[in-house]
């Protein structure tokens, strides 16, 4: 049911992309806030150097999955869970793991664009300074190269100084990819990050995403079928916190194995 693909390493050049690693497992995951159980026994792999599109409908656990992968959900009081998410073979939930670090492998861009009300330079290279980066012209090199792989530095580079909040909303959420690249992540994870854009703005979104997924694993929740039909390569359907089917994009739109999805896909329900 999960499948697998098999895809050529990202070739080294000035966006310092790590060749290997962003590969992320589910093993019989399953999740709680409090008595409510969010999250059933959730196993699939994704594989790295793709884009995978988590669709279903409102309240079906799409973000509280995409939201383990970093452990942002340790945030909220009471949850637990059982089962195992790996990256790279690593237990995400092993006694002593660097919650900070792994939050810098498994960076996260939110529905809503959240720039710092700081300059746009300060905010792409906030994530480096805080690790201790003091270096000038690495700062330098780090956020051009950022913007650049983020297709924002054409628009932005005349005025690096200038407040990140005088961006419009589809630059503020391009810088927000930027801030995440700045770290150097193995995996970008990607709530509903066009669905308060213009049609534009959303292009632009969907582009960087193809460019940006020969370099890192692109993880995206969007209850946009069609923009999951034109940016993934593979999708995964949720429905009442259990995956029902994931499969290659292409063949799960046009031939579900699942009565369920079928019926999803095709606005019988949702």
């Amino acid at each position: 049911m999960t499948g697998t693909e098999t895809r050529p390493a990202a070739t080294a050049g000035a966006a310092r992309a790590p060749e290997t690693g962003g590969a992320v497992v589910a093993d019989r995951y399953s999740f709680w806030y409090g008595p409510k159980q969010a999250l059933h026994e959730i196993s699939m792999t994704v594989t790295p150097r793709s884009v995978l599109a988590l669709i279903g409908p409102s309240g079906c656990g799409k973000s509280t999955f995409l939201r383990s992968i970093n452990r942002m959900n340790d945030l909220i009081p009471g949850v637990r869970h059982e089962g195992e998410l790996r990256l790279d073979g690593e237990n995400i939930f092993r006694t002593g793991l660097d919650t900070v670090a792994l939050r810098q492998r498994a960076g996260m861009v939110f529905q809503r664009w959240n720039p710092f009300p700081k300059s746009i330079y300060d905010n792409v290279s906030y994530g480096p300074r805080i690790n201790g980066e003091r270096s000038r012209a690495a700062l330098d090199e780090i956020v051009e190269s950022a913007l650049r792989r983020a297709a924002l530095w054409d628009e932005v580079k005349d005025r690096l100084r200038q407040s990140a909040l005088g961006l419009s909303g589809g630059q503020q959420q391009r810088l927000c990819i930027a801030r995440a690249l700045a770290n150097q992540p193995e995996v970008l994870l990607l709530d509903e990050p066009a669905s308060a854009l213009d049609p534009i703005a959303t292009q632009h979104i969907e582009e960087l995403l193809y460019e940006l997924k020969s370099e890192l694993t692109i993880i995206i929740v969007t209850h946009n079928l069609q923009q999951a039909a034109r940016v993934s390569d593979r999708t995964a359907f949720f429905y009442l916190g259990k995956l029902v089917e994931v499969d290659q994009t292409q063949r799960m739109f046009t031939s579900p194995r699942e009565e369920r999805t079928e019926a999803y896909i095709t606005g019988r329900f949702g």
